[in-house]
């Protein structure tokens, strides 16, 4: 195990700024409602996710507070000022419009260079560029986390996610044909993959 994954979860969240309007940070307890009515909201088009119904706060409890539990594993929430009003109110109340995880791959000990990453974005942002700007900051969150090799599982028909990430790198590992039953239709799901330098990699070229 890294010495990163030794360290504590911060007990005080930081910022980051996508851009101008954007703003990043690790999910807090009490984030968990927003999270899944974002993620509920992308069940009934069936690209996103293999989930058929709505979950709820009491079905998805012990996975929220592994992730807020986790130091190489988070959860970040992507919050908007929505108006011009907002430039100077507190990030708390700004509502939260993606949210983006890191998970283990596999759960056992050796697999913890490698994780999954999910997106998720409010459908009134989808098509903007904020899913190709939470991604890019994750890309760039994952050495800190002792992350070596990220991977997306995403379905062979949901080619905006499929061009998102090859986009970014991405490259297929793997296919699994017909592996989810979608009630209507079978789906096939890509496995994309991409690893990252971190710093010391990168100072060793």
């Amino acid at each position: 195990m890294s010495e990163v994954a030794l360290n504590a979860v911060p007990s005080v969240l930081s910022t980051d700024k996508l851009n101008d309007q954007f703003i990043v940070q690790r999910a807090s307890k009490e984030d968990l409602p927003e999270i899944l009515a974002i993620y509920n909201q992308s069940i009934a088009g069936k690209q996103a996710t293999a989930n058929l119904v709505p979950v709820t706060c009491e079905e998805r409890g012990e996975w929220f507070t592994e992730h807020l539990n986790s130091p190489t594993r988070p959860i970040y929430t992507v919050r908007a000022r929505v108006t011009a009003a907002e430039t100077m109110a507190p990030v708390a109340t700004l509502p939260i419009v993606a949210w983006g995880s890191f998970s283990d791959l596999y759960a056992r000990t050796a697999y913890h260079i490698s994780t999954e990453i999910s997106i998720y974005l409010h459908k009134e942002y989808h098509g903007q560029g904020l899913g190709s700007l939470l991604t890019r900051w994750m890309l760039a969150q994952a050495p800190s986390l002792g992350i070596h090799n990220i991977v997306a599982l995403v379905f062979a028909h949901n080619q905006p996610s499929l061009g998102l990430f090859r986009k970014l790198g991405f490259v297929q590992w793997g296919y699994m044909p017909k592996v989810c039953d979608m009630q209507g239709f079978i789906a096939d799901v890509v496995m994309l993959g991409k690893a990252v330098e971190s710093d010391t990699d990168s100072e060793a070229l």
